[in-house]
């Protein structure tokens, strides 16, 4: 695959990850001009991210079966469709119907990225392709923040908020056209089949733990929402035993649980799932304390993750040559810089509170994120290390679920925290004090991935 393929493709996780945090410092222009109540919001925000994340497995089935080429031009011209029809939204109830088809197209299409990398990009340049997606990755989170406060600011033609949707068509529409022409197609031995009842179920799972997640803090925690986050454990189990039943009947599982048995990529699940319940939920308080607690507008605030932005690109591409001379110790050491970051910036938020001064959150967001860039490509190289080709597909599926899945738990979790927390007992919000427990509860996430680091390490060097 030629560098400008690589890029067209890459543009696919750029334009995922916009999407997904891009809406945080939208959200007070979207309450004024849609009316928008605090279900809504969280149901713009966050039906995204849901249905993502159930459509992520069956996605990369998809394109195992159709061809990863066909199903990621499909999915990108759909979400430019999706994101023309956030930006024409004219109330909230259509908003979010386009958000979620936002979700289902960016389903289709990302699980190919990394399984056109894999099938197609040779081993010894593999981790270079990787290193890139992670840079694509995170930038893209990042540019969220920054592009999104820009052209909400800026107001450009009087569009407001509908620009940071509208961008989404013309880089689609071109994408879409480039991949068609010179993305590979690669030729497989077997063609599996369709699972639609382990849809069905991988998608109620989902569901049942991240709408309850979504909406139940705005609306106090009614029972329904304990019942359906209760009910999710057993349809997890009713899924997998499913899964399991197909694979030794010699059918074709929505999800192959022998990927399970590959230790490289049941570790690197868990670590990237950590790792992404911590990158989601930093992105989304650190946004709350920037607009909601220290006054800052919507460009402001993105400045504030600008620094971030070229730190992460420099940790992501410095991690690759660091990481084929020195191996895993790259990851441990990412992890430790992150981990102290989060503790620099708790400490000087508990110091300072409302006066703290922005160079206390600029630079340990700087330096936190030159570790992100240097452990997220690494993980994501890790878990599908000894994946083969034929498996890309699924494999990439489930590892994208993971990542969002975690980062929409985190979201929901520590952002239930930050709100907690932050309500003083005079009645007023702190703002500060909450930021200082959210980057607390992410700092012992990050300190997670540092020991399942070092525990494969460990592991690696037993005979």
């Amino acid at each position: 695959m030629s560098a400008f393929a690589l890029a067209v493709l890459l543009t696919a996780m750029f334009m995922g990850q916009f999407d997904f945090f891009v809406v945080n410092v939208a959200a007070p222009s979207l309450r004024i001009d849609l009316h928008a109540s605090n279900g809504a919001l969280q149901l713009i925000v966050g039906g995204y991210a849901f249905a993502y994340a159930a459509g992520l497995v069956t996605g990369g089935r998809l394109g195992d079966l159709f061809d990863y080429r066909r199903l990621f031009v499909a999915g990108m011209t759909g979400f430019a469709l999706a994101s023309l029809a956030c930006s024409l939204a004219t109330g909230p109830g259509q908003l979010v119907v386009a958000r979620l088809a936002q979700g289902v197209t960016a389903a289709a299409m990302l699980p190919q990225v990394l399984a056109l990398i894999i099938a197609t990009v040779p081993p010894s340049s593999r981790p270079r392709a990787i290193g890139w997606y992670g840079v694509a990755s995170g930038l893209g989170a990042i540019a969220g923040q920054v592009l999104g406060g820009a052209l909400i600011t800026v107001d450009l033609a009087g569009l407001g908020w509908r620009a940071i949707f509208l961008v989404n068509v013309p880089v689609g529409a071109l994408a879409g056209i480039l991949a068609w022409r010179m993305l590979p197609n690669p030729q497989r031995r077997q063609r599996p089949g369709l699972d639609p009842l382990g849809a069905i179920g991988a998608a109620a799972t989902v569901a049942a733990v991240l709408v309850p997640l979504t909406v139940g803090r705005s609306d106090g925690w009614p029972a329904w929402t304990w019942v359906c986050m209760a009910g999710a454990i057993p349809l997890a189990a009713a899924t997998f035993a499913w899964q399991r039943h197909l694979t030794e009947v010699g059918g074709t599982p929505l999800m192959d649980v022998t990927l399970l048995r590959s230790p490289t990529f049941r570790s690197g699940l868990v670590a990237n799932a950590a790792f992404m319940c911590y990158f989601g939920s930093f992105m989304f308080t650190l946004t709350l304390l920037l607009q909601a607690g220290l006054g800052l507008d919507a460009f402001g605030a993105g400045l504030v993750f600008a620094p971030a932005g070229v730190t992460f690109s420099l940790g992501a591409l410095a991690g690759r040559p660091l990481l084929v001379r020195y191996g895993q110790r790259v990851v441990l050491v990412g992890s430790v810089l992150t981990a102290t970051s989060l503790g620099l910036l708790a400490l000087g938020l508990h110091t300072g509170g409302t006066h703290t001064a922005l160079v206390w959150i600029v630079v340990p967001t700087a330096l936190a994120s030159l570790g992100n860039g240097i452990v997220l490509p690494s993980l994501i190289g890790a878990a599908l290390f000894d994946v083969v080709p034929e498996r890309a597909g699924l494999a990439a599926g489930a590892l994208n679920t993971a990542q969002q899945f975690a980062s929409a738990i985190g979201v929901a979790t520590i952002g239930t925290l930050f709100f907690i927390t932050a309500h003083a007992s005079h009645g007023s919000f702190d703002y500060p004090v909450a930021m200082t427990w959210a980057a607390s509860a992410d700092l012992a996430l990050v300190l997670v991935v540092a020991v399942l680091t070092e525990l494969s390490i460990r592991t690696a060097k037993m005979p």
